[in-house]
């Protein structure tokens, strides 16, 4: 396998870098799709009674997040459990919790993040709603979809789960710290015991 490089992202202290919108997606880049929640159960795709929220991760804490700079050349980036919590603080300060957009090209002003949680512990409220079990301080937030096109979309497996949008500055990671092959295989081992 060959070695691609890895950068953290990080955000500035004055507040000017970070997130700016939350996409709606039809392949998240941390690869996990949200759960459409009717009134009753949790499901991909709902038929009455809607109550048009949809619940899943926007950020995993080290999750290697494949990218391609303008160079065209592979690399991974991640963010740390710090970073996170700083950016989902941020996301609600900033009133960007109606800043949505579809695969981050067009803006929608039908969907609003109405919940927001960092994951923490074995009881936490993703694994009640099926969501997968992913590390403790993992980004977790349920939009409210008013928007009837949007819901359309998600009911038809056009869109899957969110992607956040915003300006990070890169810092390379120590490679030697780094065993890219074992975050990967956990990852795969992860899914499948998923499944």
């Amino acid at each position: 396998m060959e070695k691609k490089r890895i950068v953290k992202c990080v955000i500035d202290e004055n507040g000017k870098l970070g997130i700016t919108a939350m996409g709606l997606v039809d392949i998240p880049a941390i690869e996990e799709n949200w759960v459409a929640l009717s009134s009753e159960k949790v499901k991909l795709s709902s038929v009455d009674k809607e109550r048009r929220m949809l619940y899943g991760a926007a950020l995993i804490p080290e999750k290697l997040i494949l990218r391609i700079d303008q160079n065209n050349e592979e690399y991974y980036m991640k963010f740390e459990r710090e970073t996170i919590e700083t950016l989902a603080h941020n996301f609600y300060k900033k009133n960007l919790h109606h800043t949505t957009n579809l695969q981050h090209q067009y803006p929608v002003t039908g969907v609003t993040i109405v919940e927001s949680w960092l994951k923490e512990g074995s009881s936490d409220k993703s694994l009640a709603l099926g969501l997968s079990d992913l590390p403790d301080g993992t980004w977790f937030i349920g939009a409210k979809v008013d928007d009837d096109n949007v819901w359309e979309e998600v009911k038809a497996g056009a869109i899957r789960g969110f992607s956040i949008e915003g300006m990070f500055t890169e810092q390379a990671v120590d490679m030697k710290a780094v065993n890219v092959e074992s975050l990967l295989i956990k990852d795969v081992e992860r899914v499948l015991a998923s499944l």
